[in-house]
């Protein structure tokens, strides 16, 4: 199942190894630790966007667009990111050893999983995008382990793992329904107004997010946010960040946070009213999750 190669990189001890598990799913092991500071020039050459999942395995390194946005990645982190016609530079300090393992997804992988809403809202946008980062869990680093010994895994354990990781990762990103012809309209200025919604869910959960506020934000009416939110992504505007931050929240309780503090993290302002809407979503008080 798919193909595997090495390509060894300029640089005592430093390589690449990628493996295709399925059509526009790759699987790259990296190992740098170079004599001097590396500025290496990466370039994404695919005709649509390519999403990059990065677990950072050790040491830190950053990738510089050509228009200055940038991303880092460091050790015990997991980096959600879309590039679109892509030109930059992966910086690695010298001396340093720096390991991570990347899932790539790209053309037919991303119109499987993701559908064509959320492919042409990834493609309207040109350069880097930073879509998620947070601590790599413990169950996340549990299903690592074939990916990074392949030679002790059979292809199918690894096909597997890496789907498991990639359905967690990007679920957040997929529409849960796609428009008929006898459903709401919505036009491609809608569909970019509506994702920018989904994005600040995403990064303004601690706030007090109310419809009125993300309507007037992206410029759309109560009405037809309301319903063009649920038509796009299959539930409604409440029920959507209401899972994002129960699932936000697992993850800083898996990472060593306390209740209250995950609690104030995703919007609640009493810790009590969040253990009760946590027990609800998972069956279990914040209380019981244990550190990964």
């Amino acid at each position: 199942m798919g193909t595997t190669g090495r390509l060894p990189i300029s640089g005592n001890g430093c390589w690449i190894d990628r493996a295709t598990l399925d059509d526009g799913l790759t699987v790259v092991r990296s190992h740098y630790q170079p004599t001097r500071d590396l500025a290496e020039a990466s370039t994404q050459n695919e005709a649509g966007p390519t999403l990059v999942i990065t677990y950072g395995l050790s040491g830190e390194s950053g990738f510089v667009a050509e228009d200055g946005a940038s991303l880092r990645f460091g050790a015990g982190r997991t980096t959600l990111a879309a590039f679109a016609h892509t030109r930059g530079e992966r910086h690695f300090r010298a001396e340093t050893a720096v390991r991570q393992l990347r899932l790539v997804l790209n053309g037919n992988a991303l119109s499987r999983y993701l559908g064509e809403a959320a492919m042409t809202h990834l493609a309207s946008r040109k350069g880097i995008r930073l879509l998620g980062e947070h601590p790599t869990t413990a169950w996340c680093r549990t299903l690592l382990h074939p990916l990074l010994s392949p030679e002790a895994a059979t292809p199918v354990d690894r096909h597997i793992a890496a789907l498991t990781l990639a359905a967690e990762h990007l679920r957040p990103l997929m529409p849960a329904s796609v428009p008929s012809t006898s459903s709401l309209r919505l036009s491609a200025a809608d569909v970019e107004k509506l994702s920018r919604a989904r994005d600040l869910m995403h990064t303004q959960m601690d706030r007090a997010l109310t419809i009125p506020y993300l309507s007037v934000t992206v410029g759309l009416n109560e009405c037809k946010f309301k319903q063009g939110f649920r038509e796009l992504y299959g539930a409604t505007p409440h029920q959507f960040l209401f899972e994002l931050r129960m699932r936000r929240a697992r993850t800083l309780l898996q990472s060593g946070c306390q209740v209250a503090q995950a609690a104030y993290a995703v919007g609640y302002r009493h810790p009590a009213s969040f253990s009760a809407a946590f027990a609800r979503y998972f069956g279990q008080v914040p209380k019981s999750v244990s550190p990964g």
